[in-house]
């Protein structure tokens, strides 16, 4: 098991920034936004005869466990269900993460350059 979680954040379009400026303010690194379309019937609208979906954006964060919280709290407070951004937010436990720099175990290693990279000699 792994010592980070995954903080999804489902929003309206258009308040990414609004979440990411939250997470930021209490600890967050970084995130990656995906472009989403909600399909719940609530949120449906008639235009024209024609049921719409409202357009959403998700935002992936991947979080130390000990952050989890204030993190979620902060975008809820920014862009939660009682906002204009209409997000929810949920957190799902990691088990193991690989290639991602965090800047959390050793903030003073800097990743190795191409140069730096050892290259295995090809067999003869």
């Amino acid at each position: 098991m792994s010592d980070f979680e995954l903080i999804v954040s489902i929003v309206n379009k258009g308040f990414t920034s609004i979440v990411m400026d939250a997470a930021r303010e209490v600890g967050a690194k970084g995130g990656t936004i995906i472009n989403a379309k909600g399909s719940g019937s609530h949120e449906a609208e008639k235009m024209f005869g024609i049921t719409v979906q409202p357009e959403k954006e998700m935002v992936f964060i991947i979080a130390p466990k000990d952050e989890r919280n204030d993190i979620m709290k902060s975008i809820i407070e920014k862009a939660g269900l009682n906002s204009l951004g209409k997000g929810i937010c949920f957190a799902m436990p990691i088990d193991d993460i690989m290639g991602v720099a965090l800047g959390i175990n050793n903030p003073d290693e800097q990743p190795k350059t191409e140069e730096e990279t050892p290259v295995e000699e090809e067999n003869k």
